[in-house]
């Protein structure tokens, strides 16, 4: 079977070279019983290339399991995967099969491999080395035959120097790794795909095509497209049930593209000088950077307004907080080239202007909790705000696993 009907049959959309290279390895070493780790950023369809695998082996009658490694609660993956004897932990009232058991003499996907506990990694390391595992409570050992196949938009030679991944067990699944592009760049398939997405939901919702006009296509195609091909269909269902009119301007779909921020970035700013070519990813950076400055002056800015017009003062802050707000009030004077002559006092923790006839009979007073639960909650609510509910985002910005951020949003009642 060649690529073109390999992507028929899977839905694949697509001609890119990146792309036609990772179905020619997954169509290659299909026949094998090597294993495969697949890697990409979140939202590239590698939850398509283990279908691939399996159904063009010799495996294709035999059992197919996909297994979410992040999202099972670390306390009961090791059940989950290896399955356990009745008693063996609370609420073991009887015994189970685990999926290595289930899909004997079949495949199973691995996806999120990098999410696993280091003691459940050293038991997948054994199966893949022995074929060998022993259930949850139980001392006999079992054999099973079963083709592994990850997946991970980890960096996972980053988790092992950090000792969150083994690297025994990594080199064990990387026997052939398979690379999925991101979408920015399969550029040429961008309005492929987006057209694809159109078509379904004007059947599924019963309604006209939206059909891009030229100056859409060229946003659409430069878009910095953080989320893949999830975020460009989700916006293509978005235009497709809001917008009345069914020819989309540029003007139109920058609605629904979100701006230039830390983690979502345009890639069709170009610098004046730039000759028509892309801007490349470290101009991109700096522009970051730019809006973070302009971002931390404008705050300055006002903090000094406060500070020099308020007919109030702070009277609860903390010494912290005063020399804070000095060296921000300070800054902001040093770039102006002003004074105002406004200084916070921390042995008052209150305004004091040069000016000794303004007066400051209004306190503002500022409550601030201690604690650290609640302190954790709020920045828990904010990192989901801030990425819109995407668990895994948040977590990386909290610098904790996803299965840690999904056990407190449980304990704290975290409305997503």
């Amino acid at each position: 079977m060649n690529l073109q009907d390999i992507k028929q049959r899977f839905g694949i959309i697509g001609s890119s070279p990146a792309l036609d290279r990772a179905i020619d390895i997954a169509r290659q070493v299909a026949p094998t019983d090597l294993s495969v780790l697949i890697t990409g950023e979140s939202g590239t369809g590698k939850e398509v290339f283990p279908q691939i695998i399996h159904q063009f082996s010799t495996r294709k009658h035999g059992s197919y399991i996909a297994v979410n490694c992040g999202a099972i609660p670390e306390g009961t993956i090791d059940s989950e995967l290896f399955g356990h004897e009745k008693g063996s932990f609370t609420g073991a009232h009887e015994a189970r099969k685990g999926y290595f058991e289930v899909a004997d003499g079949g495949t199973i996907f691995l996806d999120e491999v990098g999410e696993l506990p280091l003691a459940t990694q050293a038991r997948l390391l054994r199966i893949l080395e022995t074929k060998e595992y022993i259930r949850v409570g139980s001392s006999k050992v079992q054999k099973t035959d079963v083709r592994i196949v990850a997946a991970t938009n980890v960096n996972l030679q980053q988790a092992i120097e950090k000792s969150k991944f083994r690297e025994d067990l990594y080199y064990r699944l990387n026997t052939v790794p398979i690379l999925l592009p991101a979408l920015r760049e399969r550029k040429e398939d961008i309005h492929l795909l987006f057209r694809k997405f159109a078509a379904d939901f004007a059947a599924k919702y019963r309604m006209p095509v939206i059909r891009l006009l030229p100056d859409a296509e060229e946003l659409l195609t430069n878009y910095y497209w953080q989320g893949n091909i999830r975020q460009l269909k989700n916006i293509g269902e978005q235009i497709s049930i809001i917008e009345k009119t069914r020819e989309i301007s540029a003007e139109i779909l920058a609605r629904y593209l979100p701006a230039i921020s830390g983690s979502t970035l345009l890639s069709i700013v170009k610098p004046e000088n730039a000759g028509g070519q892309d801007f490349s990813e470290r101009d991109l950076l700096y522009k970051v950077l730019f809006d973070m400055k302009k971002d931390m002056n404008d705050l300055k800015k006002v903090v000094h307004d406060i500070v020099q017009f308020n007919q109030g003062s702070i009277t609860n802050l903390s010494n912290d907080d005063v020399q804070i707000l000095n060296r921000m009030h300070n800054e902001t004077d040093a770039e102006n080239n002003t004074s105002t002559g406004v200084i916070l006092h921390p042995s008052k923790s209150n305004f004091i202007a040069n000016n000794p006839q303004q007066n400051y009979n209004e306190p503002i007073v500022v409550e601030e909790t201690l604690s650290l639960s609640d302190k954790e909650k709020e920045m828990i609510t904010k990192a989901l705000q801030k990425y819109k509910g995407k668990r895994k985002l948040a977590s990386e910005e909290l610098g904790i696993s996803e299965r840690t951020l999904y056990r407190k949003i449980n304990e704290y009642g975290i409305k997503e």
